[in-house]
Order: structure tokens, then sequence, then C-alpha cells
């Protein structure tokens, strides 16, 4: 059975059978990355699937999205307040900039709004009185990412940021970094401007300008699927192909056709789809019927995709869910 229609049975299932017993319908707000960063495609598929669940049974979910990275905190925060101003019942969010989310999620939490985390939380979102969280821990994936590549040859690692500030990147990195220490390899982290982010061209040149700077690099990672376009353009534009791997976070046909033709390392999932259906389904079902998942956090990766298992991995994402 394919994973939406089983995910729809298994959900749907359980809400036939509180129907009778509800009393009120979810109106949920989810709150996500810019539409810009391809990363967020899985994040909606997510999100779409559950809200035809959520609304099957009378709820409401509204898809809400950032502009791009260049004002990101302060962006967010207008997201959370025109939630609130919305009468939602419950906000789905990672958080990415807690300086500046934390204080407008608590206010959201006086007013009764309940909140459930995905993606990214720090130490510090406990405070965001959130019922959940459903995602991975940035640092252990970082550390574990790191020491595949240690073992795998990497000397020293260029670990391209392409949102310098946001703390779910920052710990990537800085896991890697971790990860590798104690197998005597070393990182290098290249912070782009925000602005690059979307531009594919701007981060391949900032790249490859750090490849041709420092010969010394024989790896690079990045912490998302279109930068990883980018350092593929900027290896073989640099003429390092032969001596540089290149690996990832996240999933998308071209990441998993380079790891099959053997032109990229490995990939690591977070398993996206699952972060943001989980998430919205779960709030929903707290909202409507005060049910929760007695494990938390929940952790949806990470999951190395390499050249071992590339082909269990490919139909997800032709899918849409990986």
């Amino acid at each position: 059975m394919k994973l939406k229609t089983l995910a729809k049975v298994m959900f749907t299932t359980a809400a036939l059978a509180l129907t009778a017993a509800q009393s009120h319908a979810a109106n949920i707000a989810v709150i996500a990355g810019s539409a810009e960063d391809n990363f967020f495609n899985v994040i909606k598929r997510g999100v779409d699937d559950a809200a035809t669940i959520v609304e099957a049974h009378g709820g409401k979910v509204t898809y809400m999205t950032v502009p791009n990275y260049d004002n990101f905190g302060p962006d967010l925060v207008s997201l959370i307040n025109t939630a609130v101003s919305q009468n939602v019942d419950g906000i789905a969010i990672p958080i990415w900039v807690p300086e500046a989310q934390l204080p407008a999620l608590k206010e959201a939490a006086k007013k009764g709004i309940k909140i459930m985390l995905y993606n990214t939380r720090t130490a510090s979102a406990e405070d965001a009185i959130g019922i959940n969280y459903f995602g991975t821990d940035e640092k252990v994936a970082g550390i574990v990412g790191g020491e595949y590549l240690a073992k795998h040859g990497a000397k020293k690692i260029l670990c391209v940021n392409h949102v310098p500030g946001a703390v779910n990147l920052e710990a990537r990195c800085n896991g890697i970094a971790e990860g590798i220490a104690k197998l005597g390899a070393t990182m290098v982290q290249l912070p782009l401007p925000a602005s690059a982010a979307p531009n594919m061209a701007a981060t391949a040149e900032a790249i490859k300008a750090e490849l041709l700077k420092d010969p010394s690099i024989d790896a690079v990672a990045t912490l998302g699927a279109q930068a990883t376009d980018a350092a593929a353009m900027a290896i073989e534009q640099a003429g390092v192909g032969d001596k540089v791997s290149l690996s990832a976070w996240d999933m998308s046909a071209s990441i998993l056709d380079r790891i099959k033709s053997g032109k990229q390392l490995m990939a690591i999932d977070q398993q996206a789809y699952l972060q943001s259906f989980l998430a919205t389904t779960m709030l929903a079902a707290n909202i409507d019927f005060g049910l929760a998942i007695a494990t938390n956090p929940v952790l949806t990766g990470p999951i190395i995709i390499d050249s071992s298992n590339i082909d269990a991995t490919l139909s997800g994402v032709k899918a849409g869910v990986r």
C-alpha cells in the first residue's frame, strides 16, 4: 500500500471512530520556510495530505511561508502574529530563530493557542510550550554525517551554510566538526548571504571560489537540496570532481541521480514529509480529541542515503514524499 494511502487509512479510521465525540473542528496554521526553497515542496506535500484529513472532519489548515530569508526572524514573527489574529486553535512551526520567535509563541500560548514543533527546535524551544516535536536532532545528524565522511576518506570538509544564523543549519555544521574531530579531519564553514539561497549561480560561484582558493578541501557538505545542485556545478566548474566528494542534507531527484551515478557520495534524509504530516495531524488530534504521542521528541532522522540503498529511495522522491 502506498504511503499516502496508508497514512490516510490510519488517520481517517481513527478520526471516524471519534467523530461522534467531536465538539470542535481544529483551525490550524502551519508556518514554513520560503517557497523559493525546494525543501519546502516536500514539507507542503505533507501538510496538503494532512489537510485532506483535517478538512474532512470540518477543520481548516492554513499554510503560511516567509517570502525569503532576508528578514527571517521578523518575518516569522509576523506570520505568528497573523495566525493569532486569524483566531487559530493551533500553530505548527519550526524554531529557527529562537530569540525572535519564542516571545511571540509564548504570547500565542497565553491566548490558549496550542503549539506543535517540527523540523527544528533548540534546547530553549521547550519554553515555546510545544506539545511535541517531529524532526531530527540536528547536531546528532551533523555528527553522523561527519563521521561518515571521515570514514570515507575526507580530511578537510567545506560546510556550506546557505542561511547563516538559522539554528538548525549552524547545528549541522557544528555537528560535522564534532563528528570528524576524533577521526583526525577538519571542517571550514562557508556562510553565504541569505540573498544567495535561491540563486544557484551565485551559490555555485561562492563555492567554486573557495575550492580554488583552498586545494586541500576534499569534501563539500551542503545543508539543503538547492545548494547541493549549486555545489555539484561548482565542483565541475573548478575541475576537482576527481578529488572532491559531495554530500548533502535532504532529498531531490537530482541528488539521488548523482548518488546512483557515483557523482555524489551520500545524502542525509530527515524525512520532511513525515515531519509536517505528523505535526499537522497530531496537532489537530490534540485540539479535537486530546490525543498525544507519549514519545517526545519523535525523531524522523537522520537516515544516510548512499549507493547501498539508493534504489529503495528513488520511488519516494518520484512520489514527492522524500
